[in-house]
């Protein structure tokens, strides 16, 4: 019964959208009554722009032709005012003498009917101001909303400005701001195996998508890995039954309403990146699959995009020149199939990526090439971030979201939107998240990584770019349809329409052998103002349970005494600072002391250090020889990284060496190990490895 309700919910959404869409159309359209004889000519011009920025702006024209129809092309006229220039166009031929433009049919839309609209698009450049033209003619006729007859007619026209869901086809910048945000159906149908269930996620249902749209996501990307279901040469045929599940999945997300992307994924590295020694093979079993996908979904909704490939890359080369060759043709013959293959593809946005889905300034520079020499206004830039590499993996020290992790994430998107955003170029974020996530979420401390994701979110909106959640399923679960980490959830929703006010730390420390004293966070208000500090619906008393002095949060010794109660190890109690605009900043009260080591022996494969935390957490872990070299992998930093080569477990109390880490030891020499525990706590530790077997001391 779940899924019959669920189906006559589509249903009756499907039907109401479709009444609602015809109404809208008859409204914007207009309705002309004529009695005894047609008008002989007349139209009505509708001139927006859905888009400027500095210098640039996206036009869009809609011309209505209230006459006789028009089979023979039409010619439409007008002035910009402040001497605007037309720079690239769409579904119009347009041309300009000074600062008069004309504009005239392509070869499919000459005729217009008599009450029938056309409508065609352009990107445009300003300076001063960007004032829009009154007055336009069609055929030479002054555009007026009424008509002039030669005979008695008796005319009605109705004219209603209508808002619709959806940009226009051909506005690539309102489409891609419509997408946002966007999700990513991660290690499903992009599993390299046999199955979409390879990578341990569940076949995917329509009740997956209807949640994730529930969640507010506006867009789905859908990577998809073809390899194990294409053929041999020479016809590389893709199995009917794969492409048609691909469909089936790509036909629910667009019933859902999503906009929709799917792509050519891991192929990228299976077999793509062998084009260096392998040109003409690889390129004829590329060519194949973008002529099989690209007929199969030629006839799909324009809300269905398509990207050329995921995270592309090369083996082999000779370097970046020959890269940039070989993804560029890979664009190139992707795009000449695409638009070929006819259909809504004739127009669809398309999705092409840099190399390595990298927003470095070459990789960057190389794309606008490509971008330059298509020359196609429905085409969108795409780029990946994981964050600055130190603190997406917690290693080198890299435990704090501080201003280098910052601006390194500010320079890329500035390195997107002034190639692409600030030429009207729409970019998508294809892919974002923490590398770390690949083993748990943990890896990162909660805080900092709660204010890594405010930042991002809020600069890519900052910027104009469409972001993508990467989810492999780590994140939204795929049949509990919950978020495991819930906070993270708030913060990343938060993050699309608003800032939120966030702290130096998520975690005040008090040593149990100490005194409590008065502590300290500074707040970082981030455009909003500090309102309160609550315990759970108990809102503290400002001055007496707790100070603020410009940035600077004070809670007094004797709120965080009363609240931690007999003192025991660990969160003894959790407050709340809201802020006048987005979701509250937790904050830990914890109770600690120093974590005390014990020697231990084990194995390289199997090595754990007994470890009462006491309270505290593990934030890294240095690794130096006796003569003050570095030891263990990456020997250019003594911070080794977190949970490959070490890592906590609060539970059995224990810290682990990993296999990872002594393959890299020096045999026979001792290694010191420095811990750094987010009270602040340092502790040392002594390791020597013999062939296979390990001792471990604490002096």
């Amino acid at each position: 019964m779940a899924d019959m309700r669920d189906k006559l919910r589509k249903i009756r959404w499907r039907v109401g959208l479709l009444a609602t869409g015809m109404a809208s159309l008859l409204a914007g359209m207009g309705v002309v009554a004529v009695t005894d004889a047609q008008a002989a000519a007349g139209c009505r011009v509708a001139y927006s722009v859905p888009s400027q920025w500095q210098g640039g702006f996206t036009g869009n024209v809609a011309i209505t032709n209230l006459g006789d129809p028009i089979t023979g092309g039409w010619r439409l006229t007008w002035a910009f005012p402040a001497g605007q220039t037309v720079t690239q166009a769409w579904n119009a031929t347009v041309t300009a003498s000074g600062g008069q433009v004309t504009a005239t049919n392509v070869s499919y839309n000459g005729s217009i009917a008599t009450g029938g609209t056309v409508s065609f698009g352009f990107n445009g450049s300003w300076t001063g101001s960007n004032t829009a033209p009154t007055s336009f003619a069609l055929n030479g006729v002054t555009c007026t909303g009424d008509t002039t007859t030669t005979t008695t007619t008796t005319t009605t026209t109705t004219t209603t400005t209508t808002t619709t869901t959806n940009p226009p086809v051909g506005d690539a910048m309102a489409r891609v701001a419509e997408m946002q945000p966007g999700w990513n159906l991660g290690n499903s149908l992009d599993a390299t195996g046999a199955d979409e269930t390879s990578w341990g996620n569940p076949r995917i249902t329509e009740a997956l998508l209807d949640n994730v749209r529930a969640q507010g996501f506006k867009s789905i990307r859908i990577p998809v890995t073809w390899s194990a279901h294409q053929g041999g040469a020479p016809g590389y045929t893709i199995e009917a039954a794969y492409l048609a599940r691909v469909k089936e999945v790509v036909g629910w997300a667009l019933a859902d309403g999503f906009y929709v992307m799917i792509n050519i994924h891991h192929d990228s590295w299976q077999w793509i990146n062998a084009m260096p020694t392998d040109r003409a093979n690889v390129l004829a079993r590329y060519n194949a699959a973008w002529t099989q996908i690209a007929s199969t979904f030629r006839d799909s909704s324009p809300k269905l995009m398509l990207e050329s490939v995921n995270e592309p890359q090369f083996a082999n080369s000779s370097g970046d020149a020959q890269n940039a060759q070989l993804l560029d043709e890979l664009n190139k013959s992707f795009h000449r199939i695409v638009r070929g293959s006819g259909g809504n593809n004739a127009t669809r946005l398309l999705v092409l990526p840099t190399l390595h889905t990298s927003s470095e300034q070459a990789r960057v520079d190389e794309l606008v090439a490509t971008f330059n020499a298509l020359n196609d206004p429905n085409l969108i830039a795409t780029f990946h971030f994981y964050g600055y590499w130190p603190f997406s993996v917690n290693v080198a020290g890299g435990t704090k979201f501080d201003a280098t992790v910052q601006k390194d994430l500010t320079d890329s998107f500035d390195r997107m939107y002034n190639a692409f955003v600030a030429r009207g170029i729409p970019v998508i974020l294809g892919e974002y998240g923490l590398l770390g996530f690949d083993r748990h979420t943990g890896t990162i401390q909660q805080g900092e990584k709660l204010k890594f994701f405010e930042f991002l979110g809020y600069y890519a909106r900052t910027k104009k770019i469409t972001t993508m959640l990467w989810d492999n399923g780590q994140h939204f679960g795929r049949t509990s349809y919950q978020w495991s980490d819930p906070e993270l959830a708030a913060q990343i929703k938060s993050s699309w329409t608003t800032r939120s006010g966030t702290a130096s730390s998520d975690q005040v420390f008090s040593a149990k052998s100490s005194a409590v004293t008065d502590k300290t966070l500074t707040l970082n208000l981030n455009g909003t103002s500090f309102v309160g500090l609550r315990q759970g619906t108990t809102d503290l008393v400002r001055g007496t349970d707790y100070t603020v002095s410009g940035d600077q949060l004070t809670i007094k010794a004797a709120t965080i005494t009363r609240l931690s109660g007999s003192r025991a190890y660990g969160t003894n109690a959790t407050l709340s600072a809201r802020f006048s605009a987005g979701v509250p900043w937790r904050i830990n009260l914890v109770t600690y002391d120093t974590p005390v080591l014990q020697n231990a022996t084990g194995t390289t494969s199997a090595f754990a250090i007994p470890t009462q935390f006491r309270g505290d957490q593990l934030a890294t872990m240095e690794a130096k020889y006796a003569d003050g070299s570095n030891a263990g992998p990456h020997n250019w930093t003594s911070y080794k990284e977190f949970d490959v080569t070490f890592a906590p477990n609060y539970t059995a109390n224990t810290t682990t060496l990993k296999p990872e880490f002594f393959a890299e030891v020096t045999d026979g020499s001792r290694v010191t190990l420095t811990f750094h525990y987010w009270s602040g706590a340092t502790v040392t530790y002594y390791v020597t490895k013999s062939g296979s077997t390990v001792t471990g001391t604490t002096a």
